[in-house]
C-alpha cells in the first residue's frame, strides 16, 4: 500500500506550485486587459487627432456655406427674410451677366489643359536637367509670390493698346490688338494672365511628384530609344496620375475663386460684361447692389459646379490612368 507524504515539509512546495498557477492565470487575465486596452487607444487615436481640424472645418466651412444656401432661398430688399423658393435662381438665369459668367467658366474648363500642361512640361524640363534648371526653378516660381493687384497693375501697362506689347507687333508687322478692351479678346488675355502669375505652384506639386518616379523607368526608356515625346507619354504621365489629378483640380479651383482682383484691376468685369465671372459677379452683387440673398444664390451654383467639375476631373483622369 502506498504511503502518502502528509509531512508539513511537503504541502508548502504543493501550495506554492498552486499559488504560482494562479499568478500566472492571473498574470495572463491582466495582460489580454491591457492588451486589449491598448488596442482600443491605438484605434481611438487617429480620431481624436484629426478632431481638432475637422472641428474647425465643420465650424468655419461646412456650418457657413449650409447658413449660405439657407439664405439663398430668402428674398433681399423689402422680403429680406422671408422664403422666396427659387426666385433667386430663376433671377440669376435670367440675368445676362450671369449666363455670360457662366459661359466664361466653359471657357476655363476648355483651357484647363493648357495650364496644367505649361507647368508639367515645365517641370519636365527642370526633372531632366537642362542647361540652367536651377535658375529656371526660381525664375518660374517668382510670379506666385507676387499680389493679384501688382501682376494686373502691370499687365494694364504691358496690355495697354499703345503699350510694349503691341509696340513690339507692329514692329513684325502685326497690326495693334486691344487686348483688354475687346470683348472676344479680353477673357483669354486675363486667363493668360492668370496661368503665367499661378502656374509657379503647380510646377512645385508637379516637381513634388518627378520625386517619386522610379528613375529606373526613365532610363530603360532611353535604352530602348524612346524619344522624349514617348517618354512623357508612356512613361512619366502614367507614374504621376495622382499629381494630374491633384494639380486639374486644384488649378480648376483657383481659376474660379481667385480671378476677382486680377478682373478688378485689368477689366473690372467689361468690356460689356465679357470677363464676368460667378465670384466678380457675387461681388457685385454683394457690394454694390446690396442683394445678399441672390449673392448667396450664385455662390451656391458656384460650389455645385466647383464639385462637379471636379468630380468629373478625377473620374476621367482615373479612367485615362486605367486604360494605361
Amino acid at each position: 500500500m502506498a504511503i502518502r507524504d502528509t509531512s508539513p515539509l511537503a504541502r508548502p512546495a504543493d501550495s506554492g506550485r498552486a499559488g504560482g498557477g494562479e499568478i500566472r492565470r492571473r498574470a495572463r487575465h491582466g495582460g489580454t486587459g491591457t492588451i486589449s486596452r491598448t488596442l482600443r487607444s491605438e484605434r481611438l487615436a487617429p480620431f481624436v487627432l484629426v478632431a481638432p481640424a475637422v472641428l474647425i472645418i465643420v465650424a468655419l466651412r461646412l456650418w457657413p456655406l449650409l447658413l449660405g444656401v439657407n439664405f439663398s432661398f430668402t428674398g433681399d430688399g423689402e422680403r429680406n427674410g422671408t422664403m422666396v423658393g427659387l426666385d433667386n435662381y430663376l433671377d440669376l438665369f435670367q440675368d445676362p451677366l450671369f449666363r455670360g459668367a457662366l459661359r466664361n467658366v466653359g471657357l476655363l474648363v476648355l483651357l484647363l489643359p493648357v495650364a496644367v500642361a505649361i507647368p508639367g512640361l515645365l517641370a519636365t524640363f527642370i526633372y531632366l536637367r537642362v542647361p540652367g534648371h536651377r535658375v529656371f526653378r526660381s525664375v518660374y516660381f517668382f510670379p506666385a509670390v507676387l499680389s493679384p493687384v501688382i501682376v494686373g497693375a502691370i499687365f494694364n501697362l504691358m496690355l495697354a493698346f499703345d503699350g510694349p506689347l503691341n509696340t513690339v507687333l507692329a514692329g513684325i508687322g502685326v497690326g495693334p490688338i486691344d487686348w483688354l478692351g475687346d470683348p472676344d479678346v479680353a477673357m483669354f488675355a486675363v486667363v493668360g494672365v492668370q496661368i503665367w502669375a499661378t502656374f509657379g505652384m503647380a510646377l512645385v506639386v508637379f516637381l513634388a511628384g518627378f520625386a517619386t518616379l522610379d528613375s529606373a523607368l526613365l532610363d530603360a526608356a532611353r535604352v530602348d530609344g524612346a524619344s522624349l515625346p514617348q517618354i512623357i507619354w508612356h512613361v512619366i504621365i502614367p507614374s504621376l496620375t495622382r499629381t494630374i489629378q491633384f494639380v486639374f483640380v486644384t488649378t480648376m479651383i483657383g481659376m474660379l475663386t481667385s480671378m476677382f482682383g486680377l478682373l478688378y484691376v485689368m477689366t473690372s468685369g467689361g468690356p460689356e460684361g465679357s470677363t464676368y465671372l460667378p465670384e466678380y459677379y457675387i461681388w457685385i452683387q454683394q457690394g454694390q447692389m446690396n442683394r445678399p440673398a441672390l449673392a448667396s444664390a450664385a455662390s451656391t451654383i458656384l460650389f455645385v459646379i466647383m464639385l462637379v467639375v471636379g468630380l468629373l476631373q478625377i473620374s476621367v483622369l482615373r479612367r485615362a490612368g486605367r486604360e494605361d
